[in-house]
């Protein structure tokens, strides 16, 4: 990733408090060249990232079919997550989006978007999303919403 992906995601990862940690795992891309099989790609990384998920964890996917929320649905979300005492896993996909198991999986999708997002920014917006959300529930200057 560019320089500046890492520097976003990190500079809000780093603002966010030991009670809403986040952490990333990153699950390589598949072959993706001229003969390559995109079904058995997605199916592949869809399985990694599976079997990358901490047990116990609730299961988030990003899809474009999700749930879009404003910034105040987030934040309710977010302290319902938090109360729930388990771990969040969010699952982003590849350009192809998320392997169908990986959906399955989930329970619940988010849509960030209805535009499509280049990956490196969705990293970054999403750990500022979240710092957002949380820092409206503990009526932290940083949400100022009007």
């Amino acid at each position: 990733m560019p320089g500046w992906v890492a520097e976003g995601y990190q500079e809000y990862a780093r603002r966010m408090p030991a009670e809403c940690a986040l952490h990333l795992i990153e699950i390589g891309p598949g072959h993706r060249g001229k003969n390559a099989d995109i079904s058995r790609t997605v199916r592949d990384e869809g399985e990694r990232m599976l079997k990358a998920i901490p047990k116990g964890c609730q299961v988030l996917a990003l899809d474009l079919s999700g749930t879009a929320m404003s910034t105040e649905q987030l934040s309710a979300k977010l302290e319902t997550w938090m109360a729930d005492g388990r771990d969040l896993a969010m699952l982003v996909g590849g350009p192809e989006g998320l392997a169908a198991d990986c959906l399955q999986k989930a329970q619940g999708r988010w849509s960030l978007s209805p535009l499509t997002l280049p990956h490196p920014l969705v990293r970054v917006v999403v750990a500022e999303q979240l710092y957002r959300a949380w820092s409206l529930l503990r009526n932290h200057p940083y949400h100022r919403a009007g």
